[in-house]
């Protein structure tokens, strides 16, 4: 495991958000993971909490360095966006949605409404005088959802 020189731990940040912004995770992983050994940077943490989570399923390890970002930038919404994505990966909406709201709450981004558009809104429940966890809801909204009347 090498260390980069500091001229060149710009350049290597740069290419693996290049390869993040491409979708290829991997890539993105094995640069940031080489920038970290010399740099600590807040968004090194964020990104690379991500691409842990995402590639290797380590999702406490990634959900830790998101928040240790956060907490060095917590102006910053990209670290919210990463912190909802890594919950995301572990299948926790709740807290994905939370950290989406955040990040709008601390400045927002197109990234982060898009995915908290997508994610967070739901139709009004079928029968509205019943509670949404109502059976009789929860069936009529799939036979209608079904019939494509929802």
């Amino acid at each position: 495991m090498e260390l980069i020189p500091q001229d060149d731990v710009e350049k290597v940040i740069a290419r693996a958000l290049d390869a993040f912004a491409a979708g290829e995770i991997q890539s993105a992983l094995a640069q940031l993971e080489r920038a970290f050994k010399t740099a600590d940077d807040p968004l090194l943490h964020s990104y690379l909490g991500f691409c842990i989570a995402k590639e290797r399923g380590q999702f406490r390890k990634g959900r830790d360095l998101c928040l240790a970002s956060i907490e060095l930038e917590p102006e910053n919404p990209v670290h919210y966006l990463n912190l909802a994505k890594v919950h995301q990966v572990a299948g926790d909406k709740a807290e994905t949605l939370s950290a989406l709201r955040k990040g709008m709450s601390v400045g927002g981004s197109k990234e982060i409404a898009s995915l908290l558009a997508r994610l967070g809104n739901r139709k009004p429940s079928p029968i509205a005088f019943l509670s949404r966890d109502n059976p009789f809801n929860k069936w009529l909204g799939i036979f209608f959802g079904r019939l494509g009347l929802r």
